[in-house]
């Protein structure tokens, strides 16, 4: 398994979505699932980029800070 680490930018304002997935593939699938569940509507996504991976092992973990972006 793996942590992973998504950028998503809707209407140009970047989200972090950090999804656990025993692939790359899965992990995108998720972030999809993730966004209907946290939106009532599907939003327009302009953008879904990976940012960080890592396996998951006890004390695996992200800092997300407000100003970091990839874009």
């Amino acid at each position: 398994m793996n942590l992973y680490r998504f950028e998503v930018t809707i209407d140009e304002v970047p989200i972090h979505v950090i999804i656990v997935a025993d692939s790359d593939e899965r992990a995108f699938q998720f972030v999809d699932v993730e966004l209907e569940k946290h939106f009532l509507k599907m939003p327009d996504v302009e953008d879904i980029s990976l940012y960080e991976k890592k396996q998951l092992t006890n004390g695996a973990g992200f800092i997300l800070t407000k100003f970091e972006t990839i874009l």
